[in-house]
């Protein structure tokens, strides 16, 4: 495939991906000394029987080399008001901390070991039961250990390259 084809094909990607609404998602591992997270749209429940959920992460990421080192990974499921947080978690090249505390994020420890951060509008906690790589991402498949929804947060969502709160768009119908 020549580059030409190579660039307007990655455009042209990008761009019907970006008419696929979707969750906003932080996911989040920790080991040794070190937490770190990442933005996320690419996750998924995958099965009911045992409780599974997927996340793919970017090879090169620093949390890629996390979570394999962990064996553990937690999704946080943003609220409609953590669009700014989401922000923070999608800037590449940040280093792992010792504590969200030090970047002013209020988490808790989950079992397994990584992030959980307040104010979301749920989580899975889990431990990863399989990886794979496919194209520039691993993909984690995980034993879900905990799992919180809040009852009264609603979930932020990203579509066309904006942030969106699903009940004002649901009121707006």
């Amino acid at each position: 495939m020549s580059s030409e084809i190579s660039a307007a094909l990655k455009g042209n990607f990008k761009l019907a991906a970006s008419m696929f609404p979707s969750g906003v998602a932080i996911v989040t591992s920790g080991h040794g000394s070190v937490v770190h997270g990442i933005t996320v749209s690419a996750f998924s429940s995958l099965s009911l029987d045992p409780p599974q959920v997927l996340v793919c992460v970017a090879r090169w990421s620093k949390l890629n080399q996390l979570v394999l080192a962990s064996n553990s990974f937690a999704v946080n499921i943003l609220a409609a008001d953590q669009a700014a947080l989401s922000e923070v978690f999608a800037k590449p090249g940040r280093d792992p901390v010792t504590t969200f505390t030090e970047i002013e994020i209020p988490h808790s420890i989950g079992v397994g070991g990584s992030p959980i951060i307040d104010g979301t509008a749920g989580y899975f906690d889990c431990s990863v039961v399989m990886a794979c790589e496919s194209g520039d991402h691993s993909v984690f498949f995980g034993d879900v250990l905990a799992a919180h929804a809040s009852e009264t947060k609603s979930p932020l969502v990203y579509f066309n390259r904006r942030y969106h709160d699903i009940n004002n768009a649901a009121q707006e119908m």
